[in-house]
């Protein structure tokens, strides 16, 4: 994999800072030879033309050769054409296999990712109350959680638990006996992909790998959005994955994390042709090619699956479970945390709101409008928010204890200014 590349755009290059330089050291001299007298207005004159001479000579210097704009635009136009004719052939490919979806849980947010996927595949969900009549509506076959044999005989490829973080586990455990049945009776040794959706990582990924046979692959997931923010499209949202057991095998988190393709302003990373894959814990190096027909076509499905998000146009962020918690107690908790705190002071649009004032009310709105259980779920099964909040007192106290020296020692001076 070749090394990332972070190029500044605004960092000049050596050949410009030498041009520039020339031009300064020019300068400097002829301001140094500059005496006021009745000549200043011919010293003028010659520090002008030398300053437009070096200024000529530098445009010069970088002006492109003549043809190269319109050689770079050509390449340009072959590109994006190559790119569409790729993307076409990619379109064509899943249409011609496409995935039958299982949504456990149909809640705002299943119902949310089951009306864009009825777009790409069939999509079967079940729930504890009834949305028959919902479900139909979006082209979604709908199932009572009560039958999850009946659920399950959908011959599904891919089963998003789409839950509340407080009851992912007892929703699996629910689960369990008739995937264990379903995956004896179809007699093929394999089950279905299972993938979470998760606001926290570390959790999930050690329940699944812990309680599911290993006849299931598992794919952690985080959609960095939601019913609101992604209401008008998913283009440019972060969707986090991690590529988490194949075919039995555990993958290494760090090891997965750096493969495939991360897109942004600043980095660009070379896709990974390497097929081989690093299991966790004993470091051995395993490859499709090994008489492993299952881990080719789980990463078959896999793949699949996240371009339903990739062609939707999310930013896709390979990320290991661990790193992600970490991340998403600075980041995602922290604006809740604060949201929630705001929220209790009963802030209210005012006449004369700042911009800073309306964004603080958007936090707190947006924040609140999410369940309590959702909060306190990004709490207690994240391991690194409980630092978060630590951290966030001990910079408020530092804060208030600044603003108290700083009263301290302006008493003074205020009592004497009134002497």
């Amino acid at each position: 994999m070749a090394t990332p590349i972070f190029k500044n755009p605004f960092k000049p290059s050596a050949t410009s800072l030498f041009i520039k330089l020339l031009i300064f050291c020019s300068i400097i001299t002829a301001s140094s030879s500059f005496v006021p007298s009745n000549n200043s207005g011919i010293a003028q004159q010659q520090l002008s033309n030398t300053t437009q001479k070096m200024s000529s000579d530098e445009k010069n210097l970088i002006q492109p050769a003549p043809g190269k704009i319109e050689h770079l635009k050509s390449k340009e136009a072959a590109l994006a054409r190559l790119l569409a004719e790729v993307r076409r052939e990619k379109l064509e490919c899943l249409r011609s296999r496409p995935l039958t979806i299982g949504i456990v849980g149909f809640g705002r947010f299943g119902q949310f990712i089951a009306e864009t996927f009825a777009k790409h595949g069939t999509v079967v969900a079940t729930s504890r109350s009834d949305y028959t009549d919902l479900a139909k509506g979006m082209g979604v076959e709908y199932i009572p959680l009560s039958d999850p044999e009946a659920f399950l005989e959908k011959d599904l490829d891919v089963i998003v638990l789409a839950t509340s973080i407080v009851s992912f586990e007892g929703t699996v455990k629910n689960l369990l006996p008739s995937l264990n049945k379903y995956i004896e009776k179809s007699g093929n040794g394999r089950g279905p992909l299972i993938v979470d959706v998760l606001s926290v990582k570390d959790y999930p990924r050690k329940i699944l790998l812990d309680l599911l046979p290993k006849e299931c692959d598992i794919l952690c997931t985080h959609p960095m959005f939601g019913p609101d923010s992604g209401k008008y499209g998913w283009h440019g949202l972060n969707f986090v994955y991690e590529r988490t057991r194949i075919d039995g095998v555990i993958l290494d988190q760090k090891s997965e994390a750096k493969k495939g393709r991360t897109m942004s302003k600043e980095v660009v990373l070379e896709e990974n042709t390497d097929e081989s894959f690093v299991e966790e814990g004993t470091g051995k190096i395993h490859s499709v090619h090994e008489n492993s027909e299952a881990h080719i076509e789980g990463m078959d499905r896999i793949e699949r699956f996240l371009s339903i998000w990739e062609e939707e146009g999310c930013r896709m962020v390979p990320l290991s479970c661990r790193d992600h918690d970490i991340y998403a107690a600075n980041s995602q908790f922290i604006t809740h945390l604060m949201g929630r705190i705001l929220g209790t002071q009963g802030l209210e649009p005012t006449p004369i709101d700042t911009k800073g004032f309306d964004s603080v009310l958007k936090v707190v709105d947006s924040t609140t409008a999410d369940s309590f259980d959702l909060f306190y779920g990004l709490y207690k099964y994240n391991q690194n928010s409980m630092d978060t909040i630590v951290n966030l007192r001990q910079s408020m106290e530092d804060v208030v204890e600044r603003l108290k020296e700083m009263e301290l020692n302006d008493k003074p001076l205020f009592y004497l200014s009134r002497l």
